[in-house]
């Protein structure tokens, strides 16, 4: 596929911004992040469309999406993942969203394929040692708004902040457990599930 340096980085912010966020960049946000107009981001993206690397859903906002089958250049990294902040494996800790990558490349061997919804988060705290999961690891989470009872969960308080527990469905409240005796569960008329832990890097 023919793409000018513009448009491929276009394509990346889309793929990106979907991956952080779970939806896509508005054309203002396209031309903030890139330093130009609105008017040259909307030729930008409409080439896209055309060569068949972007789709748009009509009259829906923010439904810009890689089309199917197109792989962004970078995707030859396979094992590079979003760090898009740090996650409270303790007492909630503020949202955040660094803007930033680890590459499990430099960290670990072997190869594995690079799902568009999976994100990494720092872990700060101890409260779910018990499960394995230390302060100072990257736990790799895969975007989704579903758990099940027993998940380890990324979920957003009613109040903005995010921590990471193992979630269980009660009667009228949802129970944050943690895996440590000295931290007490969260107890939520509702929360946000963000995403969902599938895997944990540590480094030595």
């Amino acid at each position: 596929m023919n793409l000018t340096p513009k448009q491929l980085r276009i394509l990346k912010l889309i793929r990106d911004w979907r991956v952080r966020h779970g939806y896509s960049p508005t054309m203002q946000e396209l031309a903030d992040e890139i330093g130009v107009s609105k008017v040259t981001v909307f030729e930008h993206v409409e080439a896209l469309i055309q060569k068949g690397a972007l789709t748009r859903e009509p009259n829906k906002a923010r439904s810009l999406s890689i089309a199917e089958g197109v792989s962004v250049p970078d995707e030859s990294r396979p094992m590079r993942f979003p760090l898009v902040g740090k996650i409270a494996a303790g007492y909630p800790i503020e949202r955040v969203a660094d803007q930033d990558e680890i590459d499990l490349g430099e960290m670990i061997g072997g190869a594995v394929d690079r799902p568009d919804s999976t994100f990494a988060l720092k872990v700060e705290g101890e409260s779910m040692k018990d499960e394995g999961i230390l302060n100072g690891d990257f736990v790799l989470v895969q975007r989704t708004e579903v758990a099940r009872d027993g998940d380890k969960v990324v979920a957003l308080l009613p109040d903005g902040s995010t921590t990471l527990k193992t979630f269980f469905k009660e009667d009228d409240h949802i129970r944050l457990q943690p895996a440590n005796p000295d931290f007490d569960p969260i107890r939520v008329k509702f929360c946000t599930i963000q995403g969902i832990v599938r895997g944990v890097v540590r480094q030595y």
